[in-house]
């Protein structure tokens, strides 16, 4: 089963994710290295939703941010503030803020990719000036959208809503990274592939990485990765059609039925 290709997105989208290859006729295998955990809202959390309305703007980073931003709202306001502007990293995540509380979020534009540097080339971003903005998102999360709007002259405050547990990949999944016995390996995330490489032998390190963005590339080859290759951007379709073009038709297997039968 070397044709595997291995997974490190947790929860529910990394089961959309393997869904989504396997319709293609890819084989995955889910690491499962990483979990995602709600936390209490802080004091100064609290505070930030109970004045929801005086933002202007709420970025939201993940799905998982969205959802508990949803929760969070649900037990404080009977009825969403009118008039907040969100603001999405990727698609994922707006579909989940419109699935959870009915709005529309503002994307990084198409061609851009689905990461921070994208959104922030949105045009109402890069005019904060004067303005308050909220930043939902889980713990040890990236800086740079607080570090860049703070200095476009915003007042940012930065809400957690979860935190991320990472543990070792368990068997056979640690032989596989040892071995390199497997086709390609999917990361969309800086500290996920930080996490990984503990375990990544130099076989592995030379089978092909995925990745959702430039940056992740970047780190990528940094920590001795030698295969890279970047996705149009981290929805399961970008990755897959970057997978399919890495690995051609001998990477997917088929059912052929009865065709090979004289």
């Amino acid at each position: 089963m070397a044709g595997r290709v291995l997974l490190t997105r947790p929860g529910e989208r990394g089961e959309v994710l393997a869904r989504t290859l396997e319709r293609s006729g890819l084989v995955t295998a889910a690491l499962d290295i990483l979990r995602l955990e709600p936390v209490a809202l802080s004091d100064s959390g609290r505070a930030a939703i109970l004045d929801l309305d005086q933002f202007h703007g709420i970025i939201v980073v993940s799905p998982q941010a969205a959802t508990c931003l949803a929760e969070a709202i649900a037990s404080y306001w009977p009825q969403l503030p009118q008039g907040l502007r969100f603001y999405a990293v990727g698609e994922a995540t707006a579909e989940r803020l419109h699935a959870e509380l009915g709005v529309p979020a503002v994307l990084p534009p198409r061609a851009s990719g689905e990461h921070s540097e994208a959104l922030l080339e949105v045009a109402s971003l890069k005019a904060v000036a004067g303005k308050r903005m909220l930043l939902a998102r889980g713990e040890s999360g990236r800086e740079l959208l607080p570090e860049r709007l703070r200095e476009r002259g915003a007042d940012v405050e930065v809400l957690v809503l979860y935190r991320r547990h990472y543990r070792a990949p368990s068997p056979p999944a640690k032989g596989w990274l040892e071995h390199g016995d497997f086709a390609a390996l999917v990361v969309t995330s800086g500290e996920i592939l930080q996490h990984l490489v503990t375990w990544c032998g130099p076989v592995a390190l030379n089978q092909p990485l995925i990745v959702s963005s430039p940056r992740l590339a970047t780190l990528a080859g940094k920590l001795g990765f030698g295969s890279l290759h970047v996705a149009s951007g981290a929805s399961p379709a970008a990755l897959n059609a970057e997978i399919r073009a890495v690995l051609g038709p001998q990477g997917a297997t088929f059912d052929q039925g009865d065709h090979g039968k004289g």
